[in-house]
């Protein structure tokens, strides 16, 4: 096979290099992709160790033996330290690379795992399992071209094999390619029909595309056929506060950690678990299970660079030096800003309270809290995980670092402690009054901003967006000039408003609507309503104070268990009635827009 080579571009993951922080939100256990480390893993070794025995007679037997009997007792890093002695001895022995491959995966130095999996391979490619283990943790750091091709090689090894199949469909799931993973997971399941495994990986591919329902088939079929998978159990937890049960899928999710021992695992489902208590009202438990985004074995965890002690809810804060810093998405870096002045009365006059914050925020930031050190936070990837820091503060002088949602744990323990502000963020009064005036250019009737869709390019994303096209009934709603507020291109939607609906839609001008959030504060503000999901333009002009309606989702669990948004206590959420079922809550938006646009006399202009 011709070998991948993933650092043929190394600058891409150095230090220095840019990268984005996640949003620390709940994923599918599509990556059920087994462990280089499982007991059945390390029974694979062992069996490479008896063929080794018989072809060598060298002491380094013993020390991989001790190697692989490290790994069970789960001490990756005493078994690295035999497998280096051992290739000491021989270093081209293909299974000391493997056993060192497999031991710094579990230290999470991914960057030297890779070297040691593509050594192993070198010396010893015939062995198809050192292929299939490189492909796990390609996927894992999202090399996901480079894990397809390894599967591919292991497939032609091992054709039968369920969990090669598992592995590559989900590498073709997580491409979009929707189609090939189900037909690869559907061909395999024609070969295994018992493979709780594979029944269990169909569903995640359902699931991503927005068929819940039909996931939950799958997920269940998997459990059937093994009663005691906690990834399929999982994964209905999921789809179930997805379908809006999180009572249900707390149940699930809590029953799905008894049965996972690997840390990255308990972390991802326990982050999970924080998300469905929160869903369901329960929010001071909640909160502190949030915490679970810190872990450093969570997958997509942020590292902070701050030498300084980490704020707790029962620290002491009055006027000490607190740094909060912005985490997660940028409409994330919004929302938890809410208890920004929460965290200000704490460090009283006496204090100071510094936030570091998406750098597109800034000025809006400083304007909102002028007695707060407002600046810039960084984001890198190094050895494939994100750090995050600030050089603007000065770290000597710090008292305490947190990141911005964890004193949600402090300070919104209840739906009840989130305040009724008007607005918590403050656009340029100047910028409003031109909005305003260039917004009456744009013609009769209300001025209605609108978004429709992220442009966070992931698969688990896409699912909480009603398509363009089912927008038509809302579009056509008389006496609104509608305003596009959507950043990235968006020149299709538009031209398809204009041929399929009748609708122009109005572009404002002389405005980066990506880079200039300030600009588009002051433009929300300005605006009559904004309509649009949960994305950074909406929770913009809700935090300026603008009216705002929401198109939210059964299982979304900012709702905080309620039928509303609490941080944002002006927003009208419109709530569809069932998963996916975008029809009806266009058709209640357009008659809500209707009989706005009647009582401001401009209904038929």
């Amino acid at each position: 096979m011709r070998q991948p080579n993933f650092l043929a571009n190394p600058g891409a993951d150095l230090p220095g290099a840019t990268a984005r922080a996640l949003p620390a939100s709940p994923r599918l256990a599509g990556a059920t992709m087994g462990d280089s480390a499982s007991p059945h893993a390390l029974m694979r070794l062992n069996q490479a160790l008896l063929e080794l025995q018989r072809l060598r007679t060298e002491t380094l037997l013993p020390l991989l033996h001790q190697a692989v009997a490290a790994m069970r007792a789960d001490k990756p890093k005493e078994g690295a330290e035999l497998a280096i002695q051992a290739l000491k001895m021989d270093e081209k022995c293909g299974v000391a690379w493997h056993i060192l491959a497999v031991c710094r995966e579990k230290s999470d130095d991914f960057t030297t795992a890779l070297k040691c999996y593509e050594t192993a391979l070198q010396l010893t490619p015939d062995e198809p399992e050192i292929a299939n283990d490189l492909g796990r943790l390609a996927y894992r750091m999202g090399f996901m071209e480079e894990a397809e091709q390894l599967f591919k090689a292991y497939l032609e090894k091992i054709p039968t094999s369920a969990d090669g199949a598992n592995n590559l469909a989900n590498a073709q799931r997580d491409q979009f390619r929707f189609a090939e993973a189900i037909e690869t997971v559907r061909a395999a399941i024609h070969a295994k029909p018992d493979s709780a495994l594979l029944w269990n990986t169909l569903g995640t591919v359902l699931a991503e595309q927005g068929e819940m329902d039909k996931a939950v088939v799958f997920f269940e079929e998997s459990m059937r056929l093994d009663p005691a998978f906690a990834k399929a159990r999982y994964n209905r937890a999921n789809a179930r506060l997805a379908l809006g049960d999180p009572q249900n899928a707390l149940i699930d999710c809590q029953a799905a950690l008894k049965g996972v021992t690997l840390e990255s695992e308990v972390s991802m489902m326990s982050l999970a678990r924080a998300t469905m208590l929160i869903a369901g009202g329960e929010l001071g438990a909640g909160w502190d299970a949030y915490e679970a985004r810190l872990e450093a074995h969570y997958a997509d965890v942020t590292h902070f660079l701050f030498d300084c002690p980490a704020w707790t809810p029962e620290m002491n804060i009055e006027g000490k030096r607190v740094v909060l810093v912005g985490e997660q998405g940028l409409g994330d870096e919004i929302l938890f800003a809410n208890l920004v002045p929460d965290m200000i009365e704490a460090v009283g006059p006496e204090g100071k309270l510094i936030l570091a914050i998406e750098p597109r925020l800034v000025p809006l930031f400083q304007r909102a809290f002028p007695t707060a050190e407002v600046g810039p936070h960084f984001t890198l990837r190094v050895d494939h995980h994100t750090v995050r820091g600030a050089r603007f503060v000065e770290a000597a002088t710090l008292d305490a670092w947190a990141p911005l949602a964890s004193p949600l744990r402090r300070f919104r323990r209840r739906v009840e402690d989130f305040p009724n502000r008007a607005r918590f963020l403050i656009p340029d009064p100047a910028r409003v009054e031109h909005w305003r005036e260039v917004l009456n250019t744009a013609g009769a009737g209300l001025k209605v901003g609108i978004v429709w869709k992220s442009m966070v390019k992931a698969t688990s994303r896409s699912r909480y967006f009603a398509q363009f096209e089912d927008w038509g009934p809302l579009l056509q709603t008389k006496g609104v000039v509608f305003v596009n507020l959507q950043y990235g291109d968006s020149a299709e939607e538009i031209a398809y408003a204009k041929s399929e609906f009748g609708v122009d839609i109005w572009t404002p001008p002389g405005i980066d609507l990506k880079n200039d959030l300030d600009e588009l504060a002051a433009l929300s503000a300005a605006l009559d309503l904004m309509i649009g999901p949960a994305n950074a333009a909406t929770n913009i002009a809700a935090a300026v104070g603008a009216p705002t309606w929401l198109i939210s989702t059964p299982g979304a669990w900012p709702k905080l268990g309620t039928d509303r948004y609490p941080w944002y206590p002006q927003v009208r959420v419109f709530n569809p009635p069932a998963y996916n079922a975008w029809a009806p809550v266009i058709a209640d938006l357009a008659v809500a827009l209707s009989s706005l646009a009647d009582v401001n006399g401009v209904a038929g202009t």
